[in-house]
């Protein structure tokens, strides 16, 4: 049986407040938070090796492809243990609500592992650029599949409009969050793997944005040349805010709201009855 909605709560929100004071020692958490967007990035390298041939060959069974493969995302952040910034969003405003952390520590926390997450991305591309990992399998004078796929990837992402690219990643953080929120209310290791792996299949096939992969995919994409640095930084314009819509709001303020327990009053005390004076007999 799943943990019930308060206890899951109870626990997001000492998650929160264990967040809020490793922020305190910041090289550690960048470190950490540099870790988890290099754990997106495999994903991400991942979908684009095993999925280009699929999308060269206009294989309708490309998405699902890519949303099966791309769970090894959160499995690593959440198994091996780094700070996501799409998930920070969540427990830091359940800890806000629940009042076991404040809003410095909020934005201390979504700062910090934001930035460590960009690092850890581009730093990821890098090293994926400079092994001709997304070359390998080429024909002579022509592009391998993964590297195809990541120039229209890149390409239509960027030509997206922001509204649109605002909207998709609310919907993927809504996913996102929902993942860690229902691995979270499950005590067994294999059931966090299941909806893990379930909620990345549906966001990745459905084709919405997740702001800290796009870090990877654009980083790639400049580095290759197929896109220019300022298209990372409009896309996250737009995904970095809707993921802490999707994220923070419809997930972890709604749950924060639902879990939230009313503190049970104390029961009245009768009054004492007052002692009956024993009748004198005469």
């Amino acid at each position: 049986m799943p943990v019930p909605i308060p206890a899951a709560l109870d626990d997001a929100t000492e998650l929160a407040r264990t967040k809020a004071t490793q922020v305190r020692s910041l090289p550690r958490y960048l470190v950490s938070s540099a870790l988890a967007g290099g754990y997106v990035g495999v994903a991400v390298v991942l979908l684009l090796s095993v999925s280009g041939p699929l999308a060269a060959a206009s294989s309708p069974f490309a998405r699902l492809v890519q949303g099966a493969v791309f769970g090894v995302a959160l499995t690593l952040v959440v198994f091996a243990g780094a700070e996501l910034f799409t998930g920070n969003v969540m427990y830091m405003l359940q800890g806000v609500m629940a009042r076991t952390v404040g809003v410095g520590a909020l934005a201390a926390v979504w700062i910090a592992s934001l930035v460590g997450n960009l690092l850890g991305s581009l730093g990821f591309a890098a090293l994926v650029h400079g092994a001709g990992t997304l070359n390998i399998g080429a024909a002579p004078d022509q592009p391998a599949p993964g590297s195809t796929l990541l120039a229209q990837l890149a390409a239509a992402k960027d030509a997206a409009p922001g509204p649109q690219l605002f909207w998709r990643s609310v919907l993927c953080n809504l996913l996102v969050c929902l993942a860690l929120w229902m691995a979270g209310r499950t005590r067994s290791d294999a059931a966090k793997l299941v909806v893990l792996w379930w909620a990345l299949l549906a966001f990745i096939a459905s084709g919405f944005e997740h702001s800290v992969a796009n870090m990877t995919l654009f980083g790639l994409a400049a580095l290759d040349g197929s896109a220019e640095w300022s298209a990372l930084f409009r896309n996250l314009m737009w995904t970095v805010p809707g993921n802490v819509v999707g994220g923070g709001v419809l997930v972890g303020a709604v749950y924060g709201w639902i879990g939230r327990t009313k503190a049970v009053p104390a029961p009245a005390v009768a009054p004492a009855e007052p002692e009956r004076q024993s009748e004198l007999v005469a």
